[in-house]
């Protein structure tokens, strides 16, 4: 059966009327893989990851987006905009030029990784690069959509709530039920803050009888929800979560404490190590901010936090095409070169015993 698009298929959990056009581009279904290897080094009774990556345009923006997106539309606006670190960008860009509408970006100057900046370009968006971080560029926004018939689509909008809180559903439909611990990065907080909208509707329509700690983790240099301050001068190699002072602050902190669970920081080595055992070990290429997920389950994991029985799931929230740079980076030096011969080839693999 052809997958209908989160607007159709989760239609009863969302704000779709009969005006709202049921927008798509087959976002949402995305797989819940099993690890093969992480599981056992890590103690855990069992170990799954979220692949959003696997939506239209990389990462899991586009679940918020599309019904953000179809709103704007059902209201009548034709011009909608964002303030990014980068996938939000792609996400509005790839949607509003679906609907027909115009998109309007702005970003952190030099601070977005071009795998997603590439994406706005191509999708016809108009590109705006502040002179500050993204704070200011998201300061910006709130004032030009409050004062001009411009429709703001950054995760403040309930709509982006709305729709990212699928995500939940479907990882409750693959388990048949809720996993113990969900963990996920933390940038500006919608994420968190919609998964545990999620999980606590189903939970209240007798979807589920138990309800998952929620474990978010951002990145030591970009940390203001452990800090409990907002931080001016954000710095972390994962772009997507570089984020001083998130808008869904209060709902990353009730998720948090109405869940029992935590939010904690992780260095950027441990997670570009997490990014690079997830590639190297598990066969997934995520961009360094999904990789703070499994980071903060293995800080966890030495920390002596499990106790062997827990099923827990990493949410890995984007693409590892959306910042190849990072990766490039990681494996200089890998490339070898050699001569266009077979014997050369041969030679260098260290194959060999004489020729068949």
């Amino acid at each position: 059966m052809r997958w209908p698009g989160i607007l159709a298929y989760f239609a009863e959990y969302l704000p779709v009327t009969a005006a709202t056009p049921l927008l798509t581009l087959e976002e949402g279904n995305t797989p819940l893989i099993r690890s093969t290897s992480l599981e056992k080094r890590l103690g855990v009774g069992a170990l799954f990851f979220k692949f959003e990556g696997m939506n239209p345009t990389g990462s899991f923006k586009d679940r918020g987006m599309v019904v953000a997106i179809a709103k704007a539309k059902e209201e009548g606006k034709e011009v909608v905009m964002c303030a990014s670190t980068g996938n939000t960008s792609a996400s509005a860009a790839a949607y509003a030029r679906r609907a027909g509408l115009s998109c309007i970006v702005l970003i952190p100057q030099g601070k977005i990784a071009l795998g997603k900046l590439s994406q706005a370009l191509m999708h016809g968006a108009r590109v705006l690069a502040v002179r500050g971080n993204f704070d200011d560029a998201l300061r910006i926004v709130r004032f030009i959509t409050a004062n001009y018939p411009v429709a703001l689509v950054n995760s403040i909008n309930p709509y982006r709530i709305e729709g990212q809180k699928t995500a939940a559903f479907e990882v409750v439909e693959w388990l048949e039920g809720v996993p113990d611990i969900l963990a996920l990065p933390v940038g500006n907080a919608g994420n968190i803050t919609a998964y545990w909208r999620g999980f606590k509707e189903f939970f209240e329509r007798g979807k589920t009888r138990a309800l998952p700690k929620m474990f978010g983790f951002q990145a030591e240099g970009a940390c203001p929800l452990v800090l409990g301050k907002p931080v001016e001068n954000p710095q972390t190699v994962a772009t997507a979560i570089r984020i001083g002072n998130p808008a869904s602050w209060k709902g990353a902190i009730a998720a948090r404490d109405e869940s029992g669970g935590l939010i904690d920081a992780v260095s950027d080595e441990e997670i570009l190590l997490a990014q690079r055992m997830l590639a190297e070990e598990e066969g997934l290429f995520v961009e360094p901010a999904s990789a703070a997920s499994l980071a903060g389950i293995m800080k966890k994991a030495r920390e002596g936090v499990f106790r062997g029985k827990e099923t827990v799931v990493c949410i890995l929230t984007g693409h590892g095409l959306k910042d190849p740079d990072i990766a490039v980076r990681q494996n200089e030096g890998k490339i070898e070169e050699v001569e266009p011969r077979e014997e050369a080839v041969v030679e260098l693999l260290g194959l060999g015993g004489e020729r068949p």
